[in-house]
């Protein structure tokens, strides 16, 4: 199964954006609201290579980026491709 997380702000366009099209091709995923949680947000930002901006989006662990980047690779037609790669190792096993 595919995971994909979204870190976000509840008023951010971007985000609105990311989870409609995600939605629309019937894609699950993790939303997390980062917009009063500091150790969230810290999260995030070490995830993303100190990103600050929302959306931040991960697909199976790895980074994809932001709102442009999810709608590229979609457009692109490298979504796909995101979608069937396997989670990092750490990831994988739990840890």
């Amino acid at each position: 199964m595919t995971h994909i997380v979204l870190y976000t702000h509840p008023f951010c366009s971007f985000c609105l954006a990311a989870k409609s099209l995600l939605t629309r091709k019937g894609l699950a995923f993790e939303e997390i609201d980062v917009e009063f949680d500091a150790e969230r947000r810290a999260e995030m930002m070490a995830r993303a290579g100190g990103a600050r901006r929302v959306p931040q989006i991960f697909v199976q662990g790895h980074h994809l980026g932001g709102y442009d980047e999810l709608l590229a690779v979609e457009r692109n037609g490298d979504l796909e491709t995101w979608l069937s790669r396997e989670p990092p190792i750490a990831e994988a096993s739990g840890l």
